[in-house]
């Protein structure tokens, strides 16, 4: 990175621009949907839901900072508000008029929270598509702890044997289990421990879901080993504007997932 840059994006904290993907609408007026993707992937992760909307939508995909395309800086910290600050700085300079639907996945969903809690004008609803929201009480720890407690351990017992993470992501890859835009190398494994850490970790997101003035609809998969439905639950009960489906697929956005989420985005741009 050279000095000039150091001093823009380090010091001056001017936003990195982000990789991105559009597809125009001929419409004026077409409604604009915004895709981010989970933690290891990139925009390409939502070929197949894209390939289903109607053809009048503005598309914009997003690489988020440290993965697919977009700059991967050593010094940056993942969190959902650098990650947020990024994406809308992103999304201004392609000039895109009225309030946006925002899709995200998995990590993608925790910065489409942040983005709503930072601009909520600029934003017409939020769709999460298996949003980890997680919260530990440090003050009430327990004999047997908590589905939170036991994810969160988990994720940090991934943080500190990057090189078994690898390993066990490459099977999975092998296997099907994730994503096809799925990448986790020995390279890429400290951007994805930092972003996990910053952001999935040490998270204010269920708190910040649930003040949200948008409609948010989340999804979750009936055998989504990450999700804590508890928690989904708690916000559908404090927000009246957070409505939960669950759906018969795992943690990916696969197979019946996709049309799930398809019906979904039409719907609520569907409603005024």
């Amino acid at each position: 990175m050279t000095l000039a840059e150091t001093i823009l994006r380090k010091w001056l904290t001017i936003p990195y621009p982000l990789h991105t993907t559009v597809q125009r609408s001929a419409l004026k007026k077409a409604p604009t949907v915004l895709f981010l993707h989970g933690i290891g992937n990139s925009g390409e992760a939502w070929h197949d839901v894209i390939e289903k909307l109607p053809k009048e939508y503005h598309i914009i995909t997003i690489d988020l900072l440290g993965f697919g395309k977009s700059p991967k800086p050593s010094w940056m910290t993942y969190d959902a508000r650098q990650q947020a600050r990024a994406v809308m700085a992103t999304y201004l300079r392609l000039r895109v008029r009225g309030r946006v639907v925002i899709v995200g996945h998995s990590l993608g969903a925790l910065v489409a929270v942040e983005i709503a809690r930072r601009y909520p004008l600029l934003v017409r609803s939020l769709v999460l598509c298996s949003p980890p929201f997680y919260k530990i009480d440090e003050t009430k720890r327990r004999l047997l702890p908590s589905s939170d407690q036991l994810l969160q351990d988990m994720y940090r017992l991934a943080s500190k044997h990057p090189e078994q993470f690898v390993k066990i992501s490459a099977m999975a890859v092998k296997l099907g289990i994730t994503n096809k835009s799925f990448s986790l190398t020995r390279d890429s494994a400290a951007v994805y421990m930092n972003a996990l850490e910053a952001t999935v970790i040490n998270q204010t997101s269920l708190k910040d879901a649930a003040k949200l003035a948008v409609p948010v609809r989340i999804l979750h998969g009936r055998f989504d080993p990450v999700v804590v439905l508890k928690n989904l639950r708690f916000l559908a009960n404090t927000n009246p504007q957070v409505t939960v489906k669950s759906i018969l697929a795992s943690h990916e956005v696969t197979g019946l997932y996709v049309d799930a989420v398809v019906k979904e985005i039409i719907e609520t741009i569907g409603k005024k």
